[in-house]
C-alpha cells in the first residue's frame, strides 16, 4: 500500500509540475510576444523619427535656397551689366554649390507655356500661341519639386484683320 500511495503522491506532483510547466511555457510565450510587439513598435518610431527628421532638413534647406535665390539673381543682373570674371566666378560658384544640393533650373524658354513652372507677368505679340517668349525671372526646382516658379513673357498670336473685309462685313 506504501507503493501505491508514493506512487499516487508522486503522480500528483508530477501532474501539479506537468501544470506549472505548461503555465510558464504559456507565460514565456506570451512574454516573448510581447516583446517582439515592442521591438517592432520601437523600430517603427526609429524609422518615423528619422524620416520627420529628414524631412525637417529638406524643408530648412529648401527656406536657406529660396532666401539665397534673389541674390543669385541680382549676380545675374548685375553680369549683363558689368563683364567681370570675378563676378562670373562668384555667381558659377555660388549656383555649382546649390546644384549639388539638387537645385536645377527650369527650362521654359521658346517651350509651351505650363502654369505649374511659370507665371505670366505679361503678354507679346508672336507667331505661335502660347509660347514662352522671354523670362523675366528664372524658376527653379530641386529633386523633382518647385520651388519658384519662372516669371516670362508668353506669346499671343495677333490675328492680322483685313481692312477691306472689316468695310463689307458693315456694309
Amino acid at each position: 500500500m506504501d507503493d501505491k500511495k508514493k506512487k499516487k503522491e508522486t503522480k500528483k506532483i508530477d501532474d501539479k509540475l506537468e501544470l506549472e510547466l505548461t503555465r510558464l511555457k504559456n507565460q514565456v510565450e506570451e512574454f516573448k510576444s510581447k516583446y517582439l510587439r515592442a521591438l517592432a513598435d520601437y523600430q517603427n518610431l526609429e524609422k518615423r523619427v528619422s524620416q520627420e527628421r529628414e524631412g525637417i532638413i529638406k524643408s530648412a534647406n529648401n527656406t536657406l535656397i529660396l532666401k539665397i535665390l534673389p541674390f543669385l539673381d541680382n549676380l545675374e543682373k548685375a553680369q549683363a551689366f558689368v563683364n567681370d570674371p570675378g563676378l562670373k566666378l562668384a555667381k558659377d560658384n555660388l549656383f555649382n554649390i546649390l546644384k549639388e544640393v539638387g537645385l536645377q533650373e527650369i527650362e521654359v524658354i521658346n517651350k509651351e507655356y505650363d502654369p505649374y513652372t511659370a507665371e505670366v507677368i505679361d503678354m507679346v505679340e508672336g507667331n505661335k500661341e502660347n509660347i514662352v517668349a522671354a523670362v523675366l525671372r528664372k524658376g527653379y526646382r530641386i529633386n523633382s519639386k518647385v520651388l519658384r516658379v519662372a516669371q516670362v513673357k508668353v506669346s499671343k498670336k495677333i490675328e492680322v484683320q483685313n481692312p477691306k473685309l472689316e468695310a463689307n462685313k458693315s456694309l
